[in-house]
């Protein structure tokens, strides 16, 4: 397997950000670490193992990226609006440095000419960010894998509510998103998933909400509640990865 890492510095967030990239050649995929992680969980939690059949084929090239969850979501005791203020400036370190990046690394290794859309992907945090990236840019991400994560902002941010943090809460803005509004169709022309268990540290309250917000906007992710076993761990992400995986490059 092809590893490669990555130092550069990010306008966005005025400082120097790490990544590393598995794999040499196929369809991009952002992974994004659990809570306050670093990005080389990817591999040091053996996810590289997991997805090993997909990238060692060609078929993905993974890009493992740093969160700033201490300065943000965990930041408890800071300032609301600064922490949500620097949330959204890691936003646009994605959205606006990150994925021109893989999409040119897409576009040399695979010999293609255009804007490949990617796969966003995470488990507990990462999946909560996973899929606040897919909501509110289904024009750059065409494929979501969400695994026990959490979708609304009351995790970090407790009641605290203003402008950015309602854009950064699935639950409340896709509550509101309207019938005719074009990112409904864009939704439903690609793949989403959002999994979580029933077992042990799992928390299932906001994925159910999801699932009714999705089903009343006639929005289509698979929306699947994994059984009383199923524990908030890696051995179980291991297996949903397995699982999904196939549907979601399919």
């Amino acid at each position: 397997m092809e590893v490669q890492y990555h130092k550069f510095y990010s306008p966005s967030l005025n400082r120097d950000m790490e990544c590393k990239v598995y794999g040499h050649a196929g369809r991009p995929v952002l992974f994004i670490p659990c809570q306050d992680g670093r990005f080389f969980d990817f591999e040091n939690f053996h996810m590289t193992e997991v997805w090993s059949p997909w990238i060692d084929s060609g078929e993905v090239m993974v890009f493992s990226i740093d969160t700033i969850d201490s300065e943000t979501w965990s930041n408890k005791s800071g300032d609301p609006r600064w922490r949500i203020c620097r949330y959204e400036q890691w936003i646009q370190y994605i959205t606006d440095e990150m994925v021109p990046f893989m999409r040119n690394m897409a576009n040399e290794r695979n010999g293609w000419d255009g804007y490949p859309r990617i796969l966003v992907f995470g488990c507990s945090l990462g999946a909560t960010h996973a899929a606040n990236l897919y909501y509110r840019r289904p024009d750059l991400f065409d494929r979501l894998l969400a695994l026990s994560g959490i979708y609304t902002t009351e995790y970090g941010f407790d009641q605290y509510m203003d402008d950015l943090v309602y854009a950064n809460s699935p639950v409340h803005y896709l509550a509101n998103i309207a019938p005719d509004h074009p990112y409904i169709d864009m939704y439903n022309q690609q793949k989403s998933v959002i999994c979580v268990g029933q077992g042990p540290w799992e928390i299932p309250d906001s994925t159910w909400q999801m699932k009714s917000i999705l089903e009343s906007k006639d929005i289509h992710t698979w929306v699947d509640f994994w059984g009383y076993d199923c524990a908030h761990d890696w051995d179980w992400w291991y297996k949903q990865v397995t699982y999904f995986v196939p549907y979601l490059l399919g």
